[in-house]
């Protein structure tokens, strides 16, 4: 699918001509996500009884099928999955294609785009961090950043244990404190490299580092400053603690789901929402199938936290644009161009 022109759904002349010759043909035509392909094939219905008029619908990868199987279906919308890898994907109607994450055509509408990043240090990075300064202990992890005030007297952190994706570091801890943080101006800010922090600053560091990357690097492509509302997935989306981070840097509510299988649930969605389409003879929104229904379902998704205070939001964009730029210059000193 990188053969593919994102901005107007047919494949790419200029990249088709460098792969190889006559492959337009051979590829066939590019279809809209709510296609039918055709009938299921008759060694299906011989041998496991399926209907002979069951439709089959276009087909997509696991993340695109997650984005449907979380419901998220409007510009604005933001899940994070915190796992081993975290993962960050969300909805825009701006087209800002990056070398640093995915863009894909929205699978649940055609006049958007779903983009996505994803970060190698996630959970277990967060683990060893909880290892070496919190006793080994989640408890202790939540205590440590529940009593650290948010900003964390502008100690940031940028926490490596395995070769980065975004951005592509290597291995290596960096710590530095922000200086004139209370000032309104970037320019008036002084970052000043460190060793070490004590145990409190260091865990509030690699969570607040964390979710600023992100936040930065989701803006970068095309999200909205602050999103419409995050949804939470993954294991560490059970830590409250982690969750009121997240609300207060990205000012916007958190919510939570209690189910683990969005992308098999957002397939089984898309063949229900490519059936309606089939139906009505034109593309109706996918929010139709579970509209006025959701609490009803296991499709809801329940608050976990309400959005920050804008005051702190103001406060954390500031912060944020100094961390992206002290990225911009460690990549630009160590950044790795191979693994």
């Amino acid at each position: 699918m990188n053969l593919m022109d994102i901005e107007h759904r047919v494949w790419s002349k200029m990249a088709l001509e460098a792969t190889a010759p006559g492959l337009e043909e051979k590829l066939g035509k590019l279809a809209p996500p709510h296609a039918v392909a055709g009938l299921i094939a008759p060694y299906f219905v011989e041998r496991f009884q399926f209907k002979e008029d069951c439709l089959v619908i276009q087909w997509s990868g696991d993340n695109p099928n997650s984005l449907a199987g979380l419901t998220l279906n409007t510009p604005g919308d933001l899940a994070i999955s915190l796992g081993t890898s975290d993962t960050v994907f969300g909805i825009t109607t701006e087209l800002k294609p990056s070398l640093e994450g995915h863009v894909f055509p929205n699978p649940v509408d055609p006049e958007c785009y779903m983009v996505m990043l994803v970060y190698k240090n996630g959970s277990l990075t967060r683990e060893d961090v909880r290892n070496n300064h919190a006793e080994q202990s989640w408890e202790v992890f939540n205590k440590h950043l529940e009593n650290t005030p948010p900003l964390n007297g502008g100690k940031i952190g940028f926490y490596y244990k395995e070769h980065e994706i975004v951005p592509p570091m290597p291995v290596g801890f960096h710590r530095y404190v922000i200086e004139n943080l209370d000032s309104n101006s970037l320019e008036e800010l002084q970052e000043r490299e460190v060793e070490e922090f004590d145990s409190p600053a260091e865990v509030r560091a690699l969570i607040e580092g964390q979710f600023l990357s992100m936040r930065g690097h989701a803006e970068r492509f095309g999200m909205p400053s602050p999103p419409r509302r995050i949804i939470a997935t993954g294991g560490a989306s059970s830590n409250e603690s982690i969750l009121a981070a997240i609300a207060a840097i990205f000012g916007c509510p958190v919510y939570t789901v209690q189910r683990p299988d969005s992308a098999s649930l957002g397939a089984a969605l898309r063949a229900a929402h490519g059936w309606i389409c089939n139906r009505e003879g034109d593309f109706v929104p996918i929010s139709q199938l579970y509209e006025g229904k959701l609490d009803r379902t296991s499709l809801a998704a329940k608050l976990a936290r309400p959005a920050g205070e804008k005051k702190l939001f103001a406060r954390y964009s500031l912060l944020m644009k100094m961390r992206m730029q002290i990225e911009k210059n460690l990549v630009h000193r160590l950044g790795r161009t191979k693994d």
